[in-house]
């Protein structure tokens, strides 16, 4: 496993669509291997193959028991419910803004080795999917920010999301 690069905004990886993977080999299990390694150096939600360079439909996340799901070819089969919070992204580092996203959503999805499967998140999770989802069609989450947050009130909102905590 190793460390790769995160591209950030600006690079014209960020600005494609990617294309599907059709060969599930030793070179998409490294990527992911490399990507799992990257996220958790990052101190992320989740990450984009085009967020590291590569224009592939593989994206992971990590869920709310720590786990990292990887993602290939993902597409949302299901969302419901609604949910505004405050949402970065590791390709526009220092930029954070309130986004609203689905609160639950199912990805359908191939493993590592093509086995498809079915996965559902809530709340971060969900958002997460949504995230990385969209980076796969050559989107950032900045296009869905109506404000940006200053650095003062980047502090008061973490601090009022501890105290309900």
């Amino acid at each position: 496993m190793a460390l790769r690069k995160i591209v950030e905004k600006g690079d014209e990886c960020l600005n494609k669509v990617c294309r599907p993977v059709t060969d599930f080999n030793q070179r998409l299990h490294t990527l992911l291997d490399d990507m799992a390694e990257t996220l958790r150096d990052a101190n992320g939600a989740g990450l984009a193959a085009p967020q590291v360079g590569v224009l592939r439909r593989v994206c992971i996340v990590i869920d709310d028991e720590g786990e990292v799901i990887e993602l290939i070819n993902p597409e949302i089969v299901f969302s419901s419910g609604e949910q505004t919070g405050l949402e970065g992204c590791l390709s526009v580092p220092g930029k954070w803004g309130i986004v609203t996203r689905p609160n639950v959503v199912r990805v359908r999805a191939c493993d590592r080795n093509g086995a498809p499967f079915e996965t559902e998140g809530e709340g971060l999770t969900a958002r997460a999917f949504c995230h990385e989802l969209e980076h796969l069609d050559g989107h950032l989450f900045t296009e869905h920010v109506d404000h940006f947050l200053t650095e003062e009130e980047l502090q008061e909102y973490l601090e009022e999301e501890e105290a309900d905590e």
